[in-house]
């Protein structure tokens, strides 16, 4: 398996979400586009990016300083958590309510009250684990 969030696990990840239609599909409905950057905690800037357009993933790979919509952090033994056992939405606020999932870029709280946002959000942590 690549190193999580290298240029080849971003591009596995960005056919992984295309493939999802209650991810893509969903975001697609309502015209979702960002930039979303993938790191760990402590680090300067994020490892991978995935560039999103109108709920299809066009591109991902080695984060290169382009903006950010969204730049979600945790640290690797966290990741490799959620990659093994995809969290659940109770799991997911309690992770950002105790700093374990950490947005250096975008609102968690606004998103995750957005039943349009909130839904896809959580299906991408299972799309993570098939990668």
């Amino acid at each position: 398996m690549a190193d999580l969030f290298s240029a080849e696990w971003m591009a596995s990840f960005q056919n992984a979400w295309n493939a999802e239609p209650d991810l893509s599909g969903e975001l697609a409905k309502i015209g979702f586009n960002s930039n979303i950057g993938y790191g760990f905690k402590g680090e300067d800037a994020p490892r991978g990016i995935l560039v999103v357009e109108n709920g299809v993933a066009t591109s991902a790979g080695a984060y290169a300083g382009q903006p950010l919509n969204w730049d979600l952090r945790a640290d690797a033994a966290t990741w490799q958590g959620w990659i093994s056992k995809p969290p659940g939405m109770m799991g997911l606020g309690m992770a950002y309510t105790s700093k374990k999932l950490q947005f250096a870029v975008g609102d968690y709280a606004a998103m995750i009250k957005d039943p349009r946002m909130a839904g896809p959000f959580m299906k991408s942590f299972s799309v993570m684990a098939r990668v």
